[in-house]
């Protein structure tokens, strides 16, 4: 049948960093994700699941952690629904991102869609792009995928409207995830079909928030059905009222001062929708079927900190951004419990909304009931119910066309489970093929051995769930006893399973077998985990020597070494570098901030203030490093000449100025 509904696939020039490029080295450093808080102040009523389902990082998956702050205009693959009403680009390469929802009637763009494509560090895996609509599931923080490809294909409805699928085999939950796009004809709404399914014959934590990016207008208002929010101010998570808190009105994202997080406490009778809109009552609306019950407001806040942060993430003068998010618990502090052979199925719809401005911004309650008269018009509860049930086998149809290709992940998935003769994951999606990173894995499971590795070269993936490890641990005891790269895997897996004495024993046995930097590294990370970190400095110099040129290792070198408070050591081993290391901005700061605490500030402001000032590419979310070291040579210049020193009334330059959780004074603004 014919519809005016369409689907592109073309190519479109946008500005965008390199991401080619990741770690050497297995993701089992702790990194904290900026949710994982520690106090709470909940009621017995509140039903949170804190705590569940946390890791401490990205591991089995590789950190994209090479990528830099130049950008090149880049040709992006895009895939376009379209009808008269609305234009969807979809970033196959980006994690399937919905990077552009265009308001064909208004002539604007609904989501911030960001203009280019730069990489900070705000995802477990490091690599993260701000903008556009944002699917994560599995692990609390940003999807392991949002940097990557994910399986992309078309298919049709049966009334012939194109149907846009991405899907992916999640490592660390072994769940797949599913989102089939279709915009029917006729249709103001983008309808966005969800699927989780937990492979596992056990309960697992599953975790799905929907991150929504749309552009900060002054006198912006977010409206949402609820009373009440759990918001991090003042460091504990705990319940505000909602609209007003502290005497403000949270519901307008420029009333907080710093970075924060709302999120809103909606009864379980209610709606689920959330909209964000602007002074004359337009914008973007977002709601969902009730297995979709959280919403969040996140906003980075007025102070220097916060406005550098978006430019940071974008184009300097521009950027600004307010995040309404969608998540399946109340917050993102939380996994859901799923059970196991388990789906979970639901939609979601993204449009436009336009809606009486005096309303919108007038009393709350009437202003809530307003958006829910306006849904109840355009799209009825129970018809987005009923369109989650009419589509439901059309979510289990296999594609027509497959015209992008994710990890080989979900193939391997399915080859161990042939091999055991079990069925295979979803088996109407395709995951194509085997590809260099499960190599080894095919042969350990054909073979019962590793194939022979060279010790200059790192390893190219890791394993951790338990059919691998239970495989990698006959190996080393059987067949493949004197290879040095199984007992570095069977070490590296026993450490992100916490079992540290089997860890450090594999490791120094791969050592023993052939020296190698990989498992000196992870024998550091046990010993700074243990608190020795004077003997982990030590241990991971000697590994950067055996691989002088791997930037990676060079820059946790630093890193370990500052941790010791080893900063002439540091200085030591930077000048030892090679040129192309010394020139890695990372390294540069710590190897500045090595300077300025050994008395060497001259030399740590030339690294920190040259070329324009020193950009390092990964500032984690949270991270004050850079400030704090130009916060540090401002001090030991005024020492120097006598001069008294106020760090709380020190203003950086807001180049350097990363404390999104700092009101800025109005003598600060940019």
């Amino acid at each position: 049948m014919e519809t005016s509904s369409t689907l592109t696939v073309k190519t479109q020039k946008i500005p965008a960093c390199d991401l080619s490029g990741v770690s050497s080295l297995p993701s089992i450093a702790e990194v904290k994700n900026i949710q994982q808080k520690t106090n709470f102040d909940l009621q017995e009523d509140d039903e949170l699941y804190v705590g569940f389902g946390y890791i401490d990082g990205a591991f089995p998956y590789l950190a994209q952690n090479q990528y830099t702050r130049q950008l090149k205009e880049t040709d992006v693959k895009t895939v376009i629904l379209e009808n008269q009403y609305l234009r969807a680009t979809f970033l196959p390469g980006y994690g399937g991102k919905l990077h552009s929802l265009f308001d064909k009637e208004a002539g604007r763009e609904l989501l911030f869609s960001n203009p280019v494509l730069q990489a900070g560090n705000l995802s477990v895996r490091n690599a993260w792009i701000s903008g556009g609509v944002e699917w994560n599931c599995g692990i609390i923080g940003h999807n392991p995928f949002t940097c990557s490809s994910v399986f992309t294909a078309i298919l049709h409805m049966d009334d012939g409207t194109p149907v846009l699928r991405i899907y992916e085999f999640e490592r660390i939950r072994q769940a797949v995830y599913q989102v089939d796009f279709f915009l029917p004809e006729n249709s103001r709404l983008l309808f966005c079909r969800m699927r989780i399914v937990n492979t596992r014959s056990e309960t697992i934590p599953m975790y799905w928030w929907s991150n929504i990016a749309v552009p900060g207008v002054e006198h912006g208002r977010v409206l949402v059905d609820a009373d009440e929010s759990y918001s991090d101010r003042g460091q504990t998570i705990h319940r505000v009222p909602v609209p007003y808190y502290e005497g403000v009105d949270i519901t307008y994202p420029e009333n907080t001062p710093i970075s924060a997080d709302y999120f809103w406490r909606i009864p379980q009778e209610k709606r689920k929708y959330i909209c964000y809109v602007d002074s004359q009552g337009y914008g973007l609306v977002q709601t969902s079927t009730p297995r979709l019950r959280g919403r969040k407001l996140f906003v980075w806040g007025e102070g220097r900190g916060g406005k550098h942060w978006q430019e940071f993430l974008s184009v300097p003068g521009g950027g600004k951004y307010v995040e309404i998010q969608a998540g399946l618990g109340y917050t993102q502090y939380e996994c859901v419990p799923m059970a196991p052979k388990n789906a979970w199925e639901w939609m979601e719809a993204y449009g436009a909304i336009k809606i009486d401005p005096d309303v919108a911004h007038g009393d709350w309650k009437q202003a809530r009931n307003h958006v829910n008269q306006w849904l109840s018009h355009q799209l009825p509860e129970e018809q987005l119910e009923q369109l989650l049930r009419d589509t439901h086998s059309m979510a289990l149809r296999p594609a027509e066309e497959l015209i992008e290709t994710g990890s080989g992940w979900g193939a391997l998935e399915n080859l161990l489970r042939q091999t055991e003769n079990f069925p295979a994951i979803c088996p109407h999606l395709d995951f194509g093929d085997l590809q260099e990173e499960q190599q080894p894995w095919k042969s350990l499971l054909e073979n019962e051995r590793f194939p022979l590795a060279d010790t200059a070269c790192a390893p190219l993936s890791w394993m951790l769930q338990p059919e691998w490890s239970s495989r990698i641990l006959k190996a080393a005891e059987g067949t493949d006893s004197d290879n040095w790269f199984t007992w570095l895997q069977l070490g590296v897996t026993s450490y992100a399973q916490r079992d540290w004495e089997t860890a450090e024993k594999a490791l120094k046995k791969s050592f023993e077998i052939a020296p190698n930097a990989w498992s000196l590294y992870a024998l550091a990370c046990l010993q700074q985990l243990k608190g020795d970190v004077d003997h982990a400095s030590q241990t991971v110099v000697k590994a950067a020597a055996l691989a002088p040129e791997d930037p990676t290792l060079a820059q946790e070198t630093m890193r370990l070494l500052l941790d010791a408070q080893k900063f002439d050591q540091a200085i030591e081993f930077y000048t030892r570098l090679s040129a192309a290391l010394q020139k890695k901005e990372r390294i540069r700061l710590f190897y500045a901030f090595a300077c300025v605490r050994s008395g060497d500030y001259q030399q740590a402001e030339k690294v920190l203030l040259e070329d324009g000032g020193l950009e390092v590419p990964d500032v984690r979310e949270g991270e004050t490093f850079v400030t704090e070291l130009w916060l540090l040579i401002e001090e030991a210049k005024a020492r120097s000449t006598g001069k008294e020193w106020d760090m709380e009334k020190a203003t950086p330059p807001f180049q350097f100025e990363f404390r999104a959780h700092l009101q800025s004074q109005p003598s600060q603004d940019k």
